[in-house]
């Protein structure tokens, strides 16, 4: 725990070296109140966190998907996560960060962060600072030994090795080793790492090389359907889960002068992730799939915080918590609900949803205080 906080306090020095930059934007302060945030979370022991990032597109958006594992030893929990640029794209070669296909950087500067360890080219939003631009879903797994999180470990080590030397193939993906939207992309990287370097054989881990966009897209890996699939199989192997919802702070006026469409991160849509369905195009709140139903469901029913930066006093806080359901329930109840709210929605009538997506308020009855911050 020491060496948690110790990091939450050199940030925190790092960020007060600038002043001039606004909160939410590069280089400007982090919240006040991490190390009190931290310390509550982490009196809940678990080893890894998957991380389902929201989609920021006003429709086709699948978000983004990256792993935090714990050290053994300390505590600290580093963030592995797919690097967008490291396509090998000539416009990437400069003013980017390509020098590793999977990024690794503490864990709360890739949620809070407004300063990078992987240097001035790091993309806010995307490497670090992720809850200024969209919320995040992590997905916290309990039991897992320390020899399969060491062992996910030097695979994503191998990953970049074989991104450096330009491998044209791997055990792992049958061509060139670089990022690839549809082929190769964050959710086939996490995949591939616990399917071969954990050893979860069973994990299907999908090869999209049929020819053309559409059957590229059809076949790829999506973010979301992963983090499903890794929740089965964790559930086979006994592991503990719950799930903690960091939200997207709605205040940045930051614009990436990188996007082509100039638009500022508080304005973006804050899009659950959707998964390849009728639901892709539709805006935020308006999924009636059953595939992402079940999947909203699901991680309602595991939730245990809801973390939000207060727009008024830029304070972190945990803004709700409550008792999880063991996986297996939350599975069944969230099928069940899925089932009965995805055909009332084709009946085009109105009715009350059974189910409650992640981010719906909690019943009150429920819920708990926490140290430094709210109900």
């Amino acid at each position: 725990m020491r060496s948690v906080l110790a990091i939450v306090a050199a940030l925190g020095c790092l960020a007060a070296v600038a002043t001039d930059a606004q909160f939410a934007h590069p280089g400007g302060s982090e919240p006040s109140n991490l190390g009190n945030v931290t310390a509550e979370l982490r009196r809940d022991p678990y080893g890894l966190e998957l991380l389902i990032s929201f989609g920021t597109s006003k429709g086709g958006s699948a978000g983004h998907l990256a792993l935090a594992l714990s050290d053994e030893t300390s505590g600290e929990e580093t963030v592995y996560s797919a690097n967008f640029y490291a396509d090998r794209h000539p416009k990437h070669a400069k003013g980017y960060y390509t020098a590793d296909l999977m990024t690794r950087v503490p864990k709360w500067e890739y949620l809070f962060g407004t300063r990078s360890t992987l240097g001035d080219t790091a993309a806010f939003g995307l490497d670090y600072g992720e809850i200024y631009k969209r919320s995040v879903v992590a997905v916290r797994v309990q039991g897992v030994p320390a020899a399969e999180r060491r062992a996910i470990a030097a695979y994503f080590a191998r990953i970049n090795a074989d991104y450096r030397r330009q491998a044209p193939k791997a055990e792992y993906h049958d061509d060139e080793i670089r990022y690839d939207y549809m082929h190769f992309n964050c959710a086939k990287t996490i995949g591939v790492a616990f399917r071969h370097g954990a050893g979860y054989r069973d994990l299907a881990v999908k090869e999209p090389f049929l020819p053309g966009r559409i059957a590229a897209a059809v076949n790829a890996n999506i973010p979301t359907e992963m983090a499903l699939k890794l929740m089965k199989e964790w559930d086979v192997r006994g592991y503990r889960m719950d799930v903690v919802l960091y939200k997207k702070y709605e205040g940045s006026t930051f614009v990436d002068a990188r996007e082509e469409e100039k638009v500022a991160f508080g304005e973006l849509p804050n899009r659950f992730p959707s998964v390849l369905s009728l639901d892709f195009r539709s805006d935020a709140g308006e999924y009636e799939d059953y595939d992402n139903l079940f999947a909203m469901y699901l991680l309602y029913n595991l939730g245990r915080y809801s973390v939000r930066v207060a727009p008024g006093t830029q304070r972190l806080e945990i803004e709700a918590g409550k008792e999880p359901m063991p996986y297996a329930q939350a599975a069944e109840l969230a099928a069940r609900d899925a089932e009965s709210d995805s055909r009332l929605f084709l009946r085009r009538l109105p009715f009350i949803p059974k189910g409650l997506r992640i981010g719906d308020p909690v019943d009150t009855r429920h819920l708990h205080e926490f140290p430094g911050g709210s109900k």
